[in-house]
């Protein structure tokens, strides 16, 4: 089984050009790739990561299950629901997912992996690597080692926003077969201004794959789509470098381009009388539930901050809480205490991205993505923080570990919980909350502490003195291991993995 198939060629036309180039020098990649449908299932095509291209169906997720796991168990799908994408799309229980879209997850937690899962919206591309596999490749090449091939700019087709003008949507079409269309350009034309490259492939109209469709159903889509029309597209250099990696031509890779609408990102600090605005669940486009912001006071923090009455929340401090329930959203925005960043979309980008089946929250500009802006972030990384106060020690950083320094978040609180281990003297980081100031510095739920502001963990009654020196003058200083380099039983609470006793995520 494979998934790695860019395109289709023709294979009727075998001596084309077109067939020529697409086909020329696969047998030496290093991932395999079919330009002809692929053969059965067998294991020399699980043996490398696989690309799984999920959408999720009306009223139904992707149709997999994801346990959470410590060491070398981490982001293992534990079940496949059968008729559902995941299983059409050739995910296998035992699967370990090494990457979500453009993002590498081998070492990220996996609340973190489920965040980017469900902030991809209805469709994201996986990076897959059968059991077997992942676990001689871990024994070869040491826990350290990353396994998941990065996915740069180079694979990223672009999304176009085309509005006619006096010389129509300045392309044509031309195709070899059903499902294959390229575009040609009129030059200075309206899909030459809307970021369409020059020899682009078109894979999508406003959001439907044209893989199917004829050139009559292509031209009547066309002309339905009135005086504006949404494109996907990739342009040669993307297709060939796609088809050299094995990867799809995957939606949720695409860049905007003069997309109509955007999300907006809003930060806001409370105010004397609080934020300015109601969050009502209700339900949105499609009869899903959503959380709404309503009754925006004028003046006050919110409307100050750019909202606009029934805005649809999609993220708080940079983490989607589309399908949260009510009550977990608001305790989202509560725990970031007196300054909050919240991504919403209006009611026309709402419908607009609805349209393209994408998630707005992959159309973030990048300063936005991560979250709060630099003076409402309660922690960051040690290497983007600099160093700590004069006067402090800063211990020597062993070998495979890192260092991380925590500010409190507006609560005051540092955002982690902190277990020891039965089997021996071990702190390890047991609970982080998501978006708090532990999280944003970089902890990672399973590392274990190795020091604390110079002290060494590993004797009795850690957790009092922890306590102690977490009370201390900011910034708390901890030298950290992953729960791997010290060994399974180390970093894993006892009983999760071996028992199997974890509880899975369905996605």
């Amino acid at each position: 089984m494979t998934l790695l198939k860019p395109a289709r060629c023709p294979i009727k036309r075998a001596g084309s050009a077109r067939h020529k180039v697409a086909c020329a020098g696969a047998t030496s990649l290093l991932l395999p790739l079919f330009c002809c449908p692929p053969p059965p299932p067998d294991l020399w095509s699980l043996e490398r990561p696989r690309f799984c291209l999920l959408s999720k169906e009306e009223g139904r997720g992707f149709g997999f299950h994801l346990q959470p796991g410590l060491g070398r168990a981490r982001h293992v799908v534990c079940r496949v629901d059968p008729g559902t994408s995941a299983q059409r799309q050739g995910l296998r229980e035992g699967d370990r997912i090494l990457g979500v879209n453009s993002h590498v997850v081998e070492r990220e937690d996996s609340e973190v992996v489920i965040g980017h899962i469900r902030a991809s919206g209805p469709r994201v591309l996986l990076t897959v690597l059968a059991q077997h596999v992942h676990d001689v490749a871990r024994a070869q090449q040491g826990d350290d080692a990353l396994l998941c091939p990065p996915l740069g700019p180079g694979v990223r087709p672009r999304l176009c926003h085309v509005v006619k003008d006096e010389g129509g949507f300045g392309f044509s079409v031309t195709h070899e077969h059903r499902g294959s269309f390229w575009l040609v350009l009129s030059p200075g034309g309206a899909a030459e201004r809307a970021g369409v490259p020059p020899g682009a492939r078109l894979l999508e109209v406003n959001g439907v794959s044209v893989e199917k469709l004829t050139q009559n159903q292509l031209s009547r889509k066309l002309r339905q789509s009135g005086e504006q029309v949404t494109l996907l597209v990739a342009g040669p250099e993307v297709e060939e470098q796609c088809r050299q990696l094995g990867v799809p031509l995957a939606a949720p890779l695409a860049e905007g381009w003069a997309l109509p609408s955007k999300p907006r990102c809003l930060h806001l600090e409370k105010g004397p009388e609080g934020f300015g605005f109601l969050l009502r669940e209700e339900k949105g486009l499609g009869g899903l539930l959503g959380q709404f912001l309503w009754d925006v006071d004028p003046g006050m923090p919110a409307e100050r901050a750019g909202m606009q009455a029934g805005d649809r929340l999609v993220a708080v401090a940079g983490q989607s809480v589309e399908g949260l329930g009510h009550e977990e959203t608001v305790s989202r925005i509560q725990a970031q205490g007196s300054r909050v960043s919240l991504t919403v979309v209006d009611p026309k980008a709402d419908r607009f991205f609805s349209m393209v089946r994408l998630s707005p929250l992959l159309f973030l500009e990048s300063a936005e993505a991560a979250g709060s802006p630099r003076d409402t972030c309660s922690a960051s990384r040690a290497e983007t923080e600099g160093p700590p106060a004069a006067g402090r020690a800063v211990p020597p950083v062993p070998r495979g570990s890192r260092q991380c320094f925590l500010y409190p978040g507006p609560g005051g609180g540092y955002g982690f919980r902190l277990s020891c281990a039965a089997s021996g003297p071990c702190v390890f980081i047991s609970q982080v909350t998501l978006g708090g100031a532990a999280a944003q510095a970089g902890l990672r739920r399973g590392d274990v502490i190795l020091e604390v502001n110079g002290y060494s963990v590993g004797g009795e009654n850690d957790l009092e003195r922890l306590q102690q020196l977490a009370e201390a003058e900011p910034p708390l200083c901890l030298q950290l291991a992953p729960g791997s380099l010290q060994g399974s039983e180390a970093g894993v609470p006892p009983g999760s993995e071996e028992d199997g006793a974890l509880a899975s995520e369905l996605l």
